[in-house]
């Protein structure tokens, strides 16, 4: 596990208290995510999943959430940042990077593509070259999986976001394999 408890995640990505909005504890990460479940915190659950698990993993994990939430992951998009995610290279990240970069903002598939391709290297920003922050790839997961939940009714949102969370928890616990 990355970190040993949620505070710890919230010293390392300080932009999660206002995302989230909600003190972090001294709890395991896992508990801390359970609670926020339990106090049907359930976008506030997914979003701290997505810093607490790794890039790569958390990849994967918003590819499979936004296809639990309806989204069709069969864009061009989805494909890139899942080709990175079996093949984490360079030549994967930058494609993801430029088809998301490509891609419709208001589409989830387009943030799951930049999150793969904000996972390393550089960006192009002002004409200069600039490394990707490691909160990039987890801020952009976080925006594919909540779009797509937001694109649901309240029921069918809660159920997906307890499913997303769930398996965020089975990735923190098993790893990705």
């Amino acid at each position: 596990m990355r970190f040993v408890t949620a505070k710890a995640l919230y010293e390392t990505f300080p932009e999660v208290l206002q995302a989230i909005g909600v003190e972090p504890t001294d709890q395991p990460p896992i508990e801390f995510v359970k609670a926020l479940v339990l106090t049907g915190k359930l976008p506030e659950a997914a979003t701290f999943c997505a810093y607490l698990l790794p890039r790569r993993e958390a990849v994967w994990w918003a590819c499979t959430s936004v296809r639990t939430l309806g989204a069709d992951t069969r864009a061009e998009t989805s494909m890139a940042a899942e080709a990175w995610v079996y093949q984490p290279d360079d030549h994967h990240r930058q494609r993801a990077l430029d088809t998301g970069t490509m891609g419709d903002q208001n589409e989830p598939q387009t943030w799951l593509a930049l999150a793969a391709g904000w996972s390393g290297g550089v960006r192009m920003v002002g004409g200069q070259q600039v490394p990707n922050p490691p909160f990039m790839t987890a801020r952009a997961a976080r925006v594919a999986i909540l779009l797509s939940a937001g694109r649901l009714g309240v029921a069918e949102r809660t159920s997906g976001l307890r499913s997303c969370v769930a398996a965020a928890i089975k990735l923190v616990e098993s790893g990705l394999g």
